[in-house]
């Protein structure tokens, strides 16, 4: 089963949390952040929304920073995923 996004929402699944710090030290459960950086799964096709037009800026692939608690959580075939606007993405993240 796969999702799509309808006008200009973005589809987005979490990666894993860092499970040490870059100093080396092992965090446990509860000290890990809820990561902010997201994988694009899928990406609706932008249009005319409230009479303005929108043109979608990311794609499916790409790694961006977002809200911390913006969007809908779902789950689907035992996979997490957030829903969101393009508009609660707050950057691409570049290597």
């Amino acid at each position: 089963m796969t999702i799509k996004p309808l006008l200009d929402r973005v589809v987005i699944k979490m990666l894993e949390a860092e499970e040490t710090t870059k100093g080396g030290i092992i965090l446990s459960a509860a000290a890990k952040e809820k990561p902010q950086i997201a994988e694009v799964v899928a990406v609706g096709e932008g249009g005319n929304i409230d009479g303005k037009e929108v043109k979608m800026y990311v794609k499916v692939g790409d790694k961006v920073l977002m809200s911390k608690y913006s969007g809908t959580e779902v789950k689907l075939d035992g996979e997490e995923y957030t829903i969101l606007k393009q508009s609660d993405i707050l950057a691409v993240v570049e290597d």
